[in-house]
Parts: structure tokens; C-alpha cells; sequence
């Protein structure tokens, strides 16, 4: 069990829990809370333990919260409710836990999210900017209750050395900030799985780890493709094999769907994982054709079930589920090295050297500041000498020197911790820039500075912090410490 676990301080231990710490294989069936009419999932599939999973604001932003939709099912039913940092403040969610322990309910899958349908960039006014609660700031905050089983995701379908190093930097964190499960996004390449299996088990033995797994049509495929779902990959390969299938005989097209996702839940079952969570599958008729499937292989060997998955994918080279590839890694540019360097000797001379402390505790100490106009003219001061040099937006608490003087805000959702799940190749969600942590990954590779990136935990600024003085909450900060 991992060290940080909660599972035993529990004062009733749920079933979920309960099949994290025996290691007993779950379904957890996912749930859009846009459609408030989907029968409650059974107790069981093909004889695994099923529990509800409520999904928060994946069709609109507006999508009623999971927390509401919970209450409409039966107590006894276990539930896994979602929360979003999408457009949320620290405060929105230090209310969510308070009314999800009201309710009772303790297991929590805490997530940055994908793009806001309605993201504004603030560029006319930066104090509109739409902001993203991350799931590191967020865990860290519920794991100060102990009361809540708390789950991250991660995205091990990455391709490019940067992104896939920023990724599992970032994953140590949320472990490190006091997850106790982990669950996959949604993604068909094994070979991915099975490192992130690998990895846990190397750095956190007995770390509970879920696959997510869909039963994949054309037309999910398509549609996806078409909204360019964040973080998915999904190969010409895999839209040319449904789209055969499907022209040559939709009855078997259909069989074939089903069975390639009972083969996926399967082998994820075969290479450690505790459970799956299972996407767009919340129908009886779905269920029943996956149960289906799930006990014709059930008894079958690893070895047999990755052979017929091949075979389904019309797998020859075993490069067929993954992107092709433009470059793998990129050099860091010198003046990028030259610019952190000046900077991080500018943080130490004037922010972390005892005389600079004692200098700026005297000069932020005077009354002086404490008249409107002066702290107004110091605010204006430092965005006018470092937004030009990083991107500032006057967050009220500099955190350059955990990122290595790539300033988080620079990210459009805001994320200091690390990435989201939605790059492609090292390019950001929103499509417009590089992902600035895989420009992180690469520089703190580079300068042997990992360790910052894997074990700073950067706590989230709130909306009363943020349009100060971060020069003089600096030295108000390391006064009181």
C-alpha cells in the first residue's frame, strides 16, 4: 500500500476503497452528468465490482455538477465524483469538499481540465482571464482533511521526449501532494500503458493504477477527431480499420468494437492495473455486450489476449496505434540557458541572500507602503520590469524560481505544477504556442534541474493574492518565517 494511503483512517471503508487495498480488479463506469436520465450501473460486470464515475463538464461548462447528479441515485450505490479546476478558484473547491463531506462522499478525482468552451485570454482585461484550478494545488488541499480518497489522471500518450518527461515530473507530484490512485486518460497504445504500469511500480510499489478504456466506433472515433478531444491520440490507422469494418459488415463491426475493449480491460488487468474506467458505455445493452466479451477471454493468457488485439488493429509493425512522428527531442537553445542563468543570479542577489532579506523586510516594512498610490506604483513597477522579460501578470506570488524563470502564466490556463493532458507533440491545447513544460522538461534536463520540477509543490495563488505586490508579499512572507 502506498505510504500516503488514507484507505484504513476511513471511519467507514468504501467499496472502492476497499478494492484498492486488496487489489480486487473494479469497473468504474463513467457517467455524463449533461444526461440526467442513465440507469444506475449494476452491481457488478462479468462478475468485477461496478461503481458510478460522475464526469464534470465535459458537454458544456454549464453541465450540472457531479455532487447534484449523485444525490439522485441510491446511497448504497458507490460513486467517484469528478471536479474540474476549469474557471475554479481554491475557494470554489475548499466549498466542494465541504459539501461532499456533508453528503458523505470521499472518493474524488481531481483534475485540471481540458479548455474551457468559453476560455477567455484576458488579453483586454488580464483580471477577466479564465484561470484553472490544477490537480496538484487541488490535492494538496484535500488531503489536509483526511477524510477523501483522492484519484489523479495522468497521460502516458505522449510522444515526444519533453511532453512525456513533463508528464511523469509531473505525476511525482501529485503523488508526492498526496494522491492515492491514478487513473489513465483514455488512449489505445499498450505499449504506453505497460511503461506507465513499469513506472509505478518502480518508483511507488503497490500504487493503485486505473486504464481508461472506451468501447471505440467510427463514429465516436470521427466525432472526436472532428472536436479534437484533448490529449487523445488516435491514428489514421485506427479510423482506416472502423471504417473497413464498418463498410464490410456493421453487424461484426459492432462485435468487434466491443470485443477489442474487453481485450483492452483484459490485458490491463494481466499487466497490474486495479480497475478500469470506462467511458461511453453507461447503456444496459452496451454493458451487456461488453460483459459478453469480458467472459468469453477471461481465462485467457496475456499472450493471448495482446495476439488477438493485434489481429483485430491489423497490427503488422506494432507501430500502428502510435502518431508518426516529426522529431523526437529539440536542443535547448543557448540563450534560453543564458537567460535562466542571469535570472536565477538576479533571484539570489536580490531575493534570497541574507542582506537582500534584510534590506527588503526593512523597505517593505515601512508604513509607506501601506498608502494606496505607493502600492500601486511598486505593482506597476514590477510588471513593467518583468513582463517583458517573462510574461508577468501580477499574480501577487512569484513562483519563477520553481519553474525555472519560465513564468507559469505564460500557460494559458495558468498551471505552475506542470502540464495538463491535452499537448500534441509538444504543442499546447490551445494550439497557438509550445507547451511551456515541455520547454521546462527540456531546459531542467538540460541544466540538471529535475529535481525542482519533480518535488515543488506549488501551492494555487486566490483571487485576493493575485494584482499585489509579489516583491512585497516576498519579503512579508519570509518575515513571519
Amino acid at each position: 500500500m502506498a505510504q500516503n494511503s488514507p484507505f484504513l483512517n476511513f471511519f467507514i471503508m468504501s467499496l472502492f476503497s476497499q478494492c484498492l487495498e486488496q487489489k480486487q480488479f473494479c469497473i468504474l463506469v463513467e457517467y455524463l452528468c449533461s444526461n440526467r436520465d442513465t440507469p444506475a450501473v449494476p452491481p457488478s460486470l462479468a462478475g468485477y465490482p461496478a461503481m458510478m464515475t460522475l464526469a464534470d463538464r465535459v458537454h458544456s461548462d454549464e453541465d450540472p455538477a457531479p455532487l447534484e447528479l449523485a444525490q439522485q441515485y441510491a446511497p448504497e450505490i458507490e460513486k467517484l465524483l469528478h471536479f474540474s479546476g476549469k474557471g475554479r478558484d481554491i475557494q470554489e473547491f475548499e466549498r466542494f469538499l465541504d459539501q461532499a463531506e456533508q453528503h458523505g462522499y470521499h472518493n474524488l478525482l481531481l483534475l485540471s481540465g481540458d479548455k474551457l468552451k468559453n476560455h477567455n485570454s484576458g488579453r483586454e482585461i488580464p483580471a477577466q482571464r479564465s484561470r484553472y484550478l490544477e490537480s496538484v494545488s487541488a490535492v494538496m488541499a484535500a488531503k489536509q482533511r483526511h477524510l477523501f480518497n483522492i484519484g489523479v489522471a495522468f497521460n502516458p500518450f505522449k510522444y515526444t521526449e519533453a511532453e512525456r518527461d513533463a508528464q511523469y515530473l509531473k505525476l511525482h507530484k501529485k503523488i508526492k501532494a498526496g494522491a492515492d490512485f491514478l487513473i489513465t486518460q483514455l488512449g489505445f497504445d499498450l505499449d504506453c500503458l505497460q511503461h506507465s504500469q513499469s513506472f509505478i511500480s518502480q518508483h511507488y510499489k503497490q500504487f493503485p493504477l486505473i486504464a481508461c478504456v472506451m468501447p471505440l466506433t467510427l463514429k465516436r472515433a470521427q466525432f472526436m477527431l472532428k472536436h479534437q478531444v484533448a490529449g487523445l491520440v488516435i491514428p489514421a490507422h485506427i479510423v482506416h480499420v472502423l471504417k473497413s469494418e464498418y463498410e464490410t459488415d456493421p453487424v461484426q463491426a459492432e462485435a468487434n468494437v466491443y470485443a477489442r475493449c474487453a481485450l483492452q480491460i483484459l490485458i490491463c488487468k494481466h499487466l497490474g492495473f486495479v480497475g478500469v474506467h470506462l467511458s461511453a458505455c453507461h447503456k444496459l445493452s452496451e454493458q451487456q455486450k461488453l460483459e459478453q466479451f469480458l467472459k468469453q477471454y477471461e481465462n485467457w493468457s496475456l499472450a493471448a489476449c495482446e495476439k488477438a488485439w493485434k489481429q483485430l488493429w491489423r497490427m503488422e509493425t506494432g507501430l500502428e496505434l502510435k502518431p508518426e512522428l516529426a522529431t523526437f527531442s529539440k536542443p535547448v537553445p543557448p540563450a534560453q540557458i543564458l537567460k535562466y542563468k542571469q535570472m536565477h543570479l538576479m533571484h539570489q542577489l536580490f531575493f534570497a541572500s541574507h542582506a537582500a532579506l534584510g534590506f527588503g523586510r526593512f523597505i517593505f516594512k515601512a508604513n509607506f507602503w501601506n498608502k494606496a498610490r505607493p502600492d500601486q506604483l511598486l505593482l506597476k513597477m514590477e510588471h513593467w520590469s518583468k513582463h517583458p522579460l517573462v510574461g508577468c501578470e501580477s499574480c501577487g506570488h512569484c513562483r519563477l524560481d520553481d519553474t525555472l524563470y519560465i513564468c507559469p502564466e505564460t500557460c494559458p490556463k495558468g498551471l505552475a505544477n506542470g502540464p495538463c493532458g491535452g499537448t500534441s507533440l509538444d504543442r499546447c491545447e490551445f494550439g497557438d504556442r509550445e507547451c511551456i513544460h515541455s520547454v521546462k522538461a527540456r531546459l531542467a534536463k538540460r541544466l540538471d534541474q529535475t529535481e525542482v520540477l519533480r518535488s515543488k509543490l506549488i501551492p494555487a495563488i486566490s483571487i485576493e493574492t493575485r494584482y499585489t505586490s509579489s516583491w512585497k508579499n516576498w519579503f512579508k512572507h519570509s518575515e513571519s518565517h
